[in-house]
């Protein structure tokens, strides 16, 4: 089996996935999966027609659909990303659909760059400040985009739930693989549960609620976003000595006939974890 080691273009070298048509497609499918997560999170807080919404991190532009389906044609939704190219793939997927309220910039939120159409209704962020070196500080500038009488809304994760059960070395060598590429640059694999440390060290204060929901499915069906995510970052594991190109075909291979013996054996994704905050002032 022949893998590619080309390097991922990284920000800075701190971006452990690959930017590719793969991983594109793995990052639409895995929005999807939480759609159900995000709806529920985007009703708790009472996200109303005309509302003027911020999905900081936007990726391929699922969640800025969820939000535009609610604010409808009076509302705004904004989209920031520091990919560019899949920020205009999102815009042209939006606004093919009618969502012509959308918007996109490229915007790379630790470098200071003004947030255009700030303040927001509501201020969103799904598994962006898992991959920041410093966390704090985005948070902050993020809730000072929330308007007075909106609300600052993450997700995050905590990787340390992913496997099967019972286990398989397979999917642990695969999962010790994705966890020590992501830690090797930077990224706080746990940051999920510690969102509401984040947010007192922000000055947000305590969290008004918390939400932590799972994906669980056969081995059959995840083996797909399990072995996506590893190919992934399988140039920043190699770079970094965490694994080989030959070691990483052999578990890829283990993966592949683990998953044809045993398809029914529950597979857990990582746990997804949400915050939330109203800032006082305005119309709640």
């Amino acid at each position: 089996m022949q893998l590619s080691t080309a390097p991922a273009r990284r920000r800075e070298d701190r971006y452990a996935l690959a930017r590719t048509p793969e991983e594109y497609e793995r990052l639409r499918l895995q929005s999807r999966a939480w759609e159900t997560a995000t709806g529920r999170l985007l009703e708790q807080i009472g996200l109303a027609p005309g509302a003027r919404c911020l999905d900081a991190g936007c990726g391929p532009g699922e969640t800025m659909r969820l939000m535009a389906e609610r604010v409808g044609p009076a509302g705004l939704v904004t989209g920031i990303d520091v990919d560019a190219h899949l920020g205009a793939q999102a815009l042209r997927m939006l606004q093919n659909a009618g969502h012509r309220q959308c918007r996109f910039a490229r915007i790379d939120i630790t470098a200071g760059e003004p947030i255009p159409d700030a303040p927001f209704d509501l201020v969103y962020a799904r598994l962006l400040l898992f991959h920041l070196p410093d966390r704090v500080t985005v948070l902050r500038r993020l809730w000072d985009a929330v308007a007075p009488g909106g609300h600052l809304l993450i997700h995050d994760y905590d990787l340390r739930t992913v496997g099967v059960l019972p286990a398989l070395d397979s999917i642990e060598e695969l999962g010790r693989v994705i966890i020590e590429a992501f830690s090797a640059v930077g990224c706080d694999v746990r940051i999920g549960a510690r969102l509401p440390e984040l947010f007192a060290r922000a000055g947000v204060g305590a969290p008004d609620g918390t939400d932590v929901s799972g994906h669980l499915e056969p081995l059959a069906d995840a083996r797909r976003m399990f072995s996506t995510v590893y190919r992934s970052v399988l140039p920043t594991a190699i770079a970094h000595g965490i694994t080989t190109e030959q070691c990483a075909a052999a578990t890829l291979s283990e993966v592949s006939r683990d998953a044809e013996r045993f398809p029914a054996r529950p597979a857990l994704w990582p746990l997804l974890v949400g915050a939330w905050k109203h800032k006082t002032g305005g119309l709640a």
